[in-house]
């Protein structure tokens, strides 16, 4: 190599490393930690640096039993649970579905928040919930990303008295195709403001298509998300699955064996990680649903998911109607997920 050549290579590498890191994804921050948590009339909550998430509640007529703070999916917002939270009451468990950062009617919409604030606001969330609630269980309920912020929220010192994860988003870097991954890091560090349009994917998030219909007319869903957005994704998912022998207390995965959107392989490396923490063969539910697709709950037969979840918060040890459960064992998990894509 002619000695200008070597010696022009440091000096390109180095332009190039200076132009990725000034164009590196973008986390808004909000402001400074400084108060305490409140809530407001059951539709808001503001948390400690100011930001106000709103909240959809729906409590029992008579004294609740138990109650969920419920955590929907990237692009969604609280709306994801309007049918399932009245449903919930009528069963005695009150429900507290919130817009998180960046989602539905919270503030800076379409913007990622980082997943440390959204794990923050989970647990601030619980612990409001147990004031209003006092004596009763609360747990940490999440859909797709919902559930990778419910898992985070449920390491170190227990947030909730069980977590429930609905189609947790654990599908991280290390389940990617190496152009996924190249693609991402290269669009997030160069183009990170730019909105993606995902029309034409081959995914099936549910075979309710009246509800998907009503989703793509709905203002307030994120159609069009960011490249950063989608890159705080994906760092979620990723601390999510690394996080999963760190979590504690009762837990219920509800998985369905039609889903697209979260691979079957990141799935069983949870669900075998799970069953091996301290406590999990006796602490982890799983149902599986045959038919069942992403929006697990919102599906043409999430009416049995709901039921599921109604008797499981009334009582974590007691039977599930839909006779869906399987046995975490490793027999079990062994033979879905050797036929797993």
């Amino acid at each position: 190599m002619p000695p200008e050549r070597s010696r022009a290579l440091p000096v390109l590498a180095l332009i190039l490393s200076l132009f990725l890191t000034a164009c590196a994804p973008m986390i808004v921050t909000f402001g400074p930690s400084d108060r305490q948590p409140w809530l407001v009339d059951d539709q808001w909550a503001v948390m400690a640096d100011g930001m106000r998430l709103p909240i959809r509640t729906s409590r029992p007529q008579g004294e609740a039993v138990a109650a969920v703070v419920a955590l929907h999916g990237f692009g969604d917002y609280s709306n994801a649970f309007a049918d399932f939270g009245p449903t919930l009451a009528k069963s005695g468990v009150a429900v507290f579905a919130v817009d998180q950062r960046g989602f539905g009617r919270a503030g800076a919409w379409g913007r990622w928040h980082g997943f440390e604030a959204m794990v923050g606001d989970a647990r601030a969330l619980v612990a409001l919930v147990r004031s209003e609630l006092p004596g009763r269980p609360v747990y940490l309920m999440g859909e797709s990303m919902g559930g990778a912020v419910a898992l985070l929220a449920m390491t170190g010192e227990l947030a909730a008295d069980g977590t429930i994860v609905s189609a947790p988003a654990v599908w991280g870097r290390a389940w990617m195709p190496g152009y996924q991954v190249w693609a991402l890091e290269l669009a997030g560090h160069t183009i990170p403001w730019l909105p993606l349009n995902p029309r034409g994917l081959p995914f099936k998030p549910s075979d309710n298509i009246e509800m998907l219909r009503k989703l793509a007319r709905d203002p307030l869903f994120l159609k069009n998300p960011r490249v950063d957005a989608v890159y705080g994704l994906v760092d979620l998912m990723d601390a999510a699955q690394a996080a999963v022998p760190q979590v504690q207390g009762p837990l219920l995965v509800l998985y369905g064996d039609k889903d697209d959107l979260v691979p079957k392989k990141p799935t069983c490396a949870m669900l075998r990680k799970l069953r091996l923490r301290p406590g999990g063969e006796r602490d982890l539910r799983v149902v599986l649903y045959p038919d069942g697709y992403h929006m697990l709950f919102r599906d043409l037969k999430g009416d049995r998911v709901v039921a599921d979840i109604a008797a499981w918060a009334r009582n974590p040890q007691g039977p599930l109607p839909s006779g869906d459960e399987r046995d975490p064992d490793g027999a079990w998990l062994n033979r879905f997920c050797d036929t797993s894509k």
